[in-house]
């Protein structure tokens, strides 16, 4: 497994990359036969250190975890217990679906935009009185996919992945679908077809 370790405005010293490659490692020898890659990024936000990891375990599947504390060495310890966390919780379901992907359809590629709004809305809104478009900035593409998923397949990648939002294709109707985490903390299904 690759694992890549950097930091954001934060010196890391040999010995906690040392440490979170060895522990990075044991998760995924415990959960998985072999993870491709992962990204540990470190930061500093006022007080406090942040770390941030993502690691991907196979086709069309990432997982994420979050963690803060005092230094960046706990920062790690939290982050990866998040994503231990998430590991047992669907540790089952994941099997069963390594052992599904090779009957499935490759996932299509799809392109991921961040968009973000002209910064004068005085400006915006004369530009739509005046009768001109008014256009969002892009401020990052990349490339992704939309895999054919069940709703609950589906509602598991997102949450493994810390994502708000996910778009697949329904494995029981074909149809394009959205799942999505709701303010209330619930998820939300969009299905166009009604079925």
């Amino acid at each position: 497994m690759r694992i890549t370790v950097s930091g954001k405005h934060v010196e890391l010293a040999e010995a906690l990359r040392a440490r979170v490659s060895r522990q990075l490692a044991g998760i995924a020898g415990k959960y998985f036969d072999h993870a491709l890659e992962t990204d540990v990024t470190f930061g500093r936000a006022r007080s406090f250190f942040t770390c941030d990891i993502n690691m991907h375990v196979g086709r069309g599947l990432t997982l994420r975890g979050e963690g803060e504390a005092a230094d960046a060495a706990d920062a790690f310890d939290d982050a990866a217990e998040h994503l231990a966390k998430r590991l047992r919780r669907y540790r089952r379901r994941l099997n069963e679906h390594a052992r599904d992907l090779a009957n499935r359809a490759q996932p299509e590629p799809a392109r991921q935009y961040v968009l973000r709004e002209d910064g004068d809305d005085r400006v915006a809104g004369s530009r739509e009185r005046a009768g001109e478009p008014t256009y969002a900035t892009v401020i990052a593409e990349s490339a992704t996919e939309i895999s054919l998923l069940s709703v609950g397949e589906a509602v598991m990648q997102m949450d493994l992945a810390d994502q708000p939002v996910l778009m697949f294709r329904n494995s029981a109707t074909g149809g394009l679908n959205v799942v999505y985490r709701r303010s209330d903390g619930h998820v939300g299904w969009i299905d166009p077809s009604g079925h």
